[in-house]
């Protein structure tokens, strides 16, 4: 490389760094802004990757990260070779289809319903209501359910006898584990959910509306030819995010909801993880079960992505 053309390389990267520079100090307050959350991934969820590398060693305390001897695919051929492995992979699987199937659906409903109300007061209401769930733990949660259904004064039981009927054992009953632990998930998150649904209708150019009803378009086509179009890609997107957790059922409240008559539906992969890993100090077994699940969780997003592109969306990258 020739002087002239060091001499023009330089004054590029210069005019670059320069640009950069300006550019960060004309917008440094959104820059700040953005800071918070840059760290919080930055420590929380980047950071910590390198201690995956435990999955592939047994790891010992006393001996460190780097002195814990390795061996290799030893901790997943015993994951997969374990005889409860298909039981919990069938349980978590049913139960995190479950939550695609019926709960994922519902802060659209809910939200394309929010979006019909034209009295606002009722509107606030309404979404404030069903905002409320979501602030509460899962202990109370369980708790509220455990009320509700159990056969010592609960007051469904307490209903089907009076109306004739005999008392139902719910909270220890294999048919009714998974349709409980779905039907909390919905009353708990599904007005959070809204949240993000309402705020892609609130961007709908009010012309689009005033353009269809002079055209004679009824409540139901603006709502299929406009409301829905206009939040597809949203719906899309979320329901991209949401595979990547797909295996993640939630361990708080399947833990809360476990007991010796429904553990042959309930246990899953994060039950199974605190019970055999983390309560008997297995970390290396414990890191290499949550890779698997990371593992499913990469290959449904990049599928998913990828058909979404062949659809026409844009996708997540």
């Amino acid at each position: 490389m020739d002087t002239t053309t060091k001499a023009r390389v330089r004054i590029s990267l210069t005019a670059r760094s320069s640009t950069f520079m300006s550019r960060l100090a004309r917008n440094r307050w959104l820059y700040l802004m953005v800071l918070p959350g840059l760290l919080y991934f930055l420590i929380f969820k980047y950071w910590p990757m390198y201690g995956i590398f435990i999955a592939f060693k047994d790891y010992q305390p006393f001996l460190g990260f780097w002195n814990s001897p390795f061996v290799g695919l030893k901790h997943f051929e015993r994951l997969f070779s374990d005889d409860n492995f298909l039981v919990l992979f069938r349980n978590t699987l049913i139960l995190a289809s479950y939550n695609i199937l019926f709960f994922f659906p519902l802060p659209i409903l809910i939200a394309l319903m929010l979006n019909e109300l034209r009295i606002e007061v009722m509107k606030r209401f309404v979404q404030t209501l069903i905002y409320i769930p979501h602030f509460m733990s899962w202990v109370v949660v369980v708790g509220i359910a455990y009320i509700f259904l159990t056969t010592e004064g609960g007051m469904v039981n307490e209903l089907l006898v009076r109306i004739g009927g005999e008392k139902i054992n719910f909270l220890a009953s294999n048919e009714w584990f998974r349709t409980i632990v779905t039907s909390e998930v919905i009353w708990k998150e599904t007005g959070w959910g809204t949240i993000i649904f309402l705020a892609a209708l609130s961007g709908v150019d009010p012309q689009l509306y005033e353009a269809a009803r002079m055209d004679g378009a009824n409540r139901a086509r603006q709502l299929w030819h406009i409301t829905l179009p206009a939040i597809r890609s949203t719906i899309i997107i979320l329901l991209i995010l949401r595979l990547g957790s797909f295996l993640d059922t939630g361990f708080e409240q399947i833990f809360l909801m476990l007991n010796a008559m429904n553990r042959e539906v309930g246990d899953v992969f994060d039950t199974y993880v605190y019970s055999v890993g983390i309560s008997q100090g297995q970390y290396s077994f414990s890191t290499a079960v949550g890779l698997f699940k990371s593992i499913i969780g990469l290959v449904l997003v990049v599928s998913s992505n990828y058909f979404a592109k062949k659809i026409g969306e844009e996708g997540i990258y």
